[in-house]
């Protein structure tokens, strides 16, 4: 007998795995068993960037191509996978589990407390993907096709998980800081207006000097730049770098609050 098996009443009882792993794939695996019950959270974020999709196509493919001679549903899909995205997390089913005193029963048992929050980011990175993939099948049925091919298509999707990721903390911040879920519902106002003071609609240089002032310090400029090489360019090594960097400072300051957060909560139990 050793200490992960026990034998009682003729029936093999295996004792819970131990180690950082193992409640990792806990946490994660429970948050992506509840996805199924908030199938309606997740309708928004396919439809909404797939009717803007459609809308500016119908508007503004025939001026931009004629002006550009870019294909414009290209120029355009990167902005459909950020807009789908941005904001994508378990938060709410956080708030759900802090109210209904669930993460308190948590925080009694020996789960490693940095888990609690990485194992919802690894389930956050996993449906980020998953939404990843109509969005893109919905480009390729209009006849967009990456420059870079099938490799470049997968660092497309790695760009646009790796951003989903980075903004995930904030909405973890603030269902750990509040536990209210009217906050966290509305974090998405922090992504919309951000995602479209940029190049969201035309190039850079058909933006008005003001907004181009205001489209270069924002971070999803660049990483709508990084993307959009992908499908238009090419290989563009300094674009996709950009857009690594601004991913970067963006995970740093969004997940680097949601971690004070979680100390925070901790401390107070």
């Amino acid at each position: 007998m050793t200490a992960a098996q026990a034998v009682t009443s003729g029936r093999n009882i295996r004792g819970r795995e131990a180690g950082f792993f193992a409640d990792l794939r806990s946490i994660a695996g429970r948050a992506l068993r509840l996805v199924p019950r908030d199938w309606e959270a997740l309708i928004p974020a396919l439809v909404i960037p797939v009717f803007f999709f459609a809308v500016n196509i119908g508007q503004l493919q025939k001026v931009f191509e004629s002006q550009t001679g870019i294909n414009y549903k290209a120029f355009l899909l990167p902005l459909s996978i950020i807009t789908t995205v941005s904001g994508v997390t378990r938060a709410s089913a956080l708030v759900t589990d802090i109210q209904g005193g669930y993460f308190d029963r948590l925080l009694l048992t020996p789960v490693r407390r940095i888990t609690l929050l990485l194992g919802l980011m690894v389930a956050d990175l996993l449906l980020v993907v998953a939404l990843c993939i109509p969005v893109l099948a919905l480009g390729f049925i209009l006849g967009v096709r990456p420059e870079t091919g099938v490799p470049g298509l997968f660092v497309f999707v790695g760009i646009a998980a790796l951003w989903g990721l980075a903004c995930t903390g904030f909405p973890y911040a603030l269902a750990l800081k509040t536990g209210n879920p009217a906050v966290v519902n509305s974090s998405f106002l922090l992504f919309f207006p951000f995602t479209f003071l940029t190049t969201a609609l035309v190039p850079e240089q058909a933006l008005t000097p003001w907004f181009r002032t205001i489209a270069k310090l924002n971070p999803v400029t660049y990483i709508l730049a990084g993307l959009r090489s992908l499908l238009v360019v090419g290989w563009a090594w300094g674009d996709i770098a950009q857009a690594l960097v601004a991913i970067l400072v963006v995970g740093v300051v969004s997940i680097g609050l949601a971690f004070a957060a979680l100390r925070g909560r901790v401390k107070k139990k």
